[in-house]
């Protein structure tokens, strides 16, 4: 019998954008005055999410009714984002991409649409509400935050002794005083 080896496991966040920009209260507003913006903001926030976690980011913003569009997709480190095609929605650009995925692959997939969650969940992948996104969002950044105060304090304090064992302190110390 096959063992998986968990480290060639994928983990995949795959974002339906617009569904989490309507459903997040800060981008909705946003996005009425600056869509644009708005997606930015979106943009970035998966970037630093999928970059702490670990997973491989994909955000879908579907140009079903824009006319004569063409796909179009943009790499930002770990994040790619894709515009859809003219009359392809995020859900069906999603399943496409789900499909092409391992069977073996850990793929989440964030929207609030009743229909998408079923055909994620048929596909074999994990839905996560555009709530569950936030929350998870918050939760990293305020270990990102814990994580860089750790940093800073550390940096802050960067002394010879705190790094040597007391043996070896010991001997500089001889050294520098028959000096």
């Amino acid at each position: 019998m096959r063992y998986l080896n968990k480290d060639k496991i994928k983990k995949y966040l795959i974002v339906d954008g617009y569904n989490i920009i309507n459903a997040w209260e800060n981008l909705r507003e946003i996005s009425k005055t600056d869509l644009e913006h708005a997606r930015t903001i979106l943009i970035d926030n998966m970037i630093e999410y999928v970059e702490f976690t670990g997973k491989i980011g994909i955000i879908v913003f579907d140009a079903y009714n824009v006319r004569n569009s063409k796909e179009k997709v943009e790499q930002f480190r770990n994040v790619t984002v894709v515009y859809t095609k003219e009359h392809q929605t995020a859900d069906s650009y999603i399943e496409m991409y789900i499909n092409n995925l391992s069977k073996y692959d850990d793929i989440k997939v964030a929207t609030n649409d009743y229909a998408e969650q079923q055909i994620v969940l048929g596909k074999g992948a994990t839905r996560i509400s555009a709530r569950e996104l936030k929350l998870d969002f918050e939760e990293a950044k305020s270990k990102m935050n814990e994580k860089n105060k750790n940093i800073e304090k550390k940096i802050q304090r960067n002394y010879l002794e705190d790094r040597l064992n007391k043996e070896l302190l010991s001997k500089l110390e001889n050294i520098r005083r028959r000096r």
